[in-house]
């Protein structure tokens, strides 16, 4: 019995070390499962997002320090970061000339300042959004590091808005500057005292500010001087003396269990810095100074000249390697800023280098208006020979797919590649209005254009009667002609053209061409009146415009009465636009510095107004019931703001996903 007793022990024991060495196993394999997930780079499926921001554990000098002499600076975090786009998201306070060095190592940011400190001054670093986690890229969120020389901290603030002035588009990375100096010539002269920069939604703010008074600027400033020094610049300035201030304040901080509850309301204090909605309209000024941009010859039978500014005389040209009687039709826009000389002498098309000497009036160095003459050489972008065989292959192509057609019965489609047709572009809308027209437009400069071979008949039950009509061209573009009728609604129109009524300066005449016009009747639209108020200026003319959902304008009334009136008007969403034309010319002026002439009033109705067929619609729009920077509707702005990385959502849309409760603050206090 000893002896079997001694046998079941041994086997006991051996099963004992075979499960200790099986329990081994099994650790050793959960212990590296474990270990690789946790190596694993990433976030595991179903788990949260990290949303916590990087927070500050320390800086040398310290947040606030006073009595600062030294310029390199470090700020430390609580873990590893990141700074995207330095230069531009980074504002330094004073305005530093020479550009600091700014470096990330890890945990930290490391930054020497160039440009000597200036003695009892706050400096402040504002970072913006620029500092975030280097794993999930949580934005930590406008942090701003402060310091002085000095013995005391300057802490007032203000901030606002910079909008374009002629679309009150908000305007993105501009500078915007106080000064002490109150002289308008400070703002060409010196530096900006304090600075703060726009994001994406036109807001500025700027801080570290010193009790006083100050004058504001905005400025793109592309040559990083902190001044007025470029006309290019788009600019904005403001006559009110700003003094910033300061009052205790109360904000509703509200907590979140979900999208649809709410857990708590606080009452939270703070300091309020005013003003807080300074209202900057930027502007670009109209160039002064005259140079020749370009001369290009794109297409061989035309050359273009390009200046800065208009003029009211055209260059003088004289050929050199050509007879230039005669030799050209010419095209200018309408404040003789681009000149197109077409060629009307085949030769002279398929001669590759024209040679002309150009004498016009440009600004010298001094400002003056002087005369000066440049001998250009025209080239075209495809040479003759190159053309030629290009033509010959395009003839060919023709030639083969015109035989196919033939087998097929047909004749071809498209018109040979020599064909002295001159082609007609005509641009009918496809539901008439009685106050809409016909366009006409051609390729080339049209020699000759025959009135008595254009017909427009008008169908009264049965019959046709000659409708009057007028062809005219002045104010359109080039080559561009309108057709003028007495429209009349619910009536159906023939435009009859007669052949060769249009023949171009090549000599290729147009085809006859016969177009129906059905205008629309009067219950097809609909009636839109606008009562203007709050016009202060009442020497100005007041111009309001519909636009389409992208912003075009689409029809203009001037307001008459106190009322803008708009008729035949097609169903659908509309906007409304008015601007206070002081100068009475018909359209949007921009503003000049040196002249203290701010650009012309542009206002929003902030709101759509939707017109429908059959009905008239009356709207009051008041300019001033809404700040100016809260006018222009948010479908119609293009520069939409900042997109900054939310976490917090993501991990909204996961607890969503699981069906779960989603307190935001028990899923922050996880990490």
């Amino acid at each position: 019995m000893q002896k079997h007793s001694g046998k079941n022990t041994t086997r006991s024991t051996a099963l004992t070390a075979i499960g200790r060495t099986l329990l081994v196993i099994a650790c050793t394999y959960i212990i590296s499962v474990l270990v690789a997930s946790c190596a694993r780079m990433g976030q595991p499926d179903g788990g949260w997002y990290d949303e916590v921001p990087p927070r500050v554990i320390g800086a040398t000098p310290g947040e606030r320090a006073t009595n600062v002499n030294q310029q390199k600076l470090e700020i430390r975090f609580s873990e590893y970061i990141k700074v995207e786009n330095a230069t531009e998201n980074i504002i330094f306070c004073p305005p530093q000339l020479e550009q600091p060095e700014i470096k990330t190592t890890g945990k930290a940011i490391e930054i020497e300042l160039k440009d000597t400190l200036k003695p009892n001054t706050t400096y402040t670093i504002d970072f913006s959004n620029a500092i975030s986690d280097n794993n999930e890229g949580n934005p930590m969120g406008n942090y701003t590091y402060v310091f002085s020389t000095g013995k005391q901290i300057d802490t007032l603030e203000v901030s606002g808005y910079v909008l374009d002035a002629e679309t009150l588009e908000p305007v993105k990375g501009s500078l915007v500057g106080l000064y002490s100096n109150l002289e308008d010539s400070a703002f060409t002269s010196q530096p900006m005292l304090r600075v703060g920069r726009t994001d994406g939604d036109g807001k500025f703010r700027i801080r570290g500010i010193a009790p006083g008074k100050y004058r504001i600027y905005s400025l793109m400033d592309s040559d990083a001087d902190y001044k007025l020094s470029q006309r290019g610049e788009m600019l904005g300035f403001s006559r009110d003396i700003i003094e910033p201030t300061c009052k205790p304040d109360i904000y509703q901080d509200t907590t979140w269990l979900d999208t649809l509850r709410i857990a708590d309301i606080k009452q939270v204090p703070y300091t309020h810095f005013l003003p807080d909605d300074i209202c900057i309209r930027a502007f670009t000024q109209k160039l002064t100074d005259r140079y020749l941009i370009k001369t290009e010859r794109n297409e061989p039978e035309r050359f273009s000249v390009y200046f800065s500014t208009p003029s009211d005389s055209l260059p003088k040209l004289r050929a050199l390697n050509f007879n230039d009687s005669a030799a050209f039709a010419i095209e200018t826009s309408e404040h003789i800023d681009t000149i197109t000389y077409w060629l009307k002498d085949t030769m002279l098309v398929n001669q590759d280098t024209l040679r002309v000497e150009m004498t016009y009036s440009m600004t010298d160095s001094l400002g003056a208006m002087v005369e000066q003459t440049d001998t250009i050489d025209l080239l075209p972008k495809i040479p003759y020979e190159k053309r030629q065989k290009l033509k010959a292959d395009k003839i060919e192509d023709w030639l083969k797919k015109a035989e196919k057609q033939r087998k097929k019965g047909r004749e071809p489609s498209e018109p040979h590649p020599d064909s002295l047709a001159l082609k007609t572009e005509i641009s009918i809308p496809s539901k008439m209005a009685p106050n809409q027209n016909i366009m006409l437009s051609f390729e080339t400069p049209l020699q000759n254009l025959d009135t008595a071979a254009i017909h427009l008949y008008s169908k009264i039950d049965t019959l046709w009667y000659v409708a009057p009509m007028e062809i005219i061209s002045e104010g359109l573009p080039p080559r561009t002609y309108v057709i003028r009728g007495e429209w009349r609604p619910g009536i159906e129109y023939s435009l009859e053209i007669d052949s060769a009524a249009f023949v171009d300066i090549y000599g290729k005449v147009s085809d006859p061409l016969t177009q129906g016009v059905k205008i629309a009747s009067e219950e097809d639209f609909g009636s839109l009146f606008v009562n203007m108020r709050g016009i202060q200026n009442d020497s100005a003319q007041v111009i309001v415009e519909m636009l389409d959902k992208s912003g075009n304008p689409k029809a203009q009334s001037i307001v008459q009465d106190g009322t803008a009136e708009f008729y035949y008007i097609q169903a659908g969403e509309y906007y409304l636009r008015c601007i206070i034309d002081a100068n009475r010319n018909g359209k949007w002026d921009t503003g000049d510095y040196n002249l203290g002439l701010q650009p012309e009033e542009v206002y929003y109705l902030p709101e759509s107004v939707v017109c429908k067929e059959k009905w008239d619609i009356t709207k009051e729009f008041n300019i001033h019931n809404n700040p100016l920077y809260k006018q222009k509707p948010r479908s119609l702005v293009k520069q939409k703001g900042e997109q900054k990385k939310k976490s917090i959502d993501r991990n909204l849309k996961r607890a969503q996903d699981l069906k779960i409760v989603y307190d935001r603050d028990a899923v922050n206090s996880k990490f």
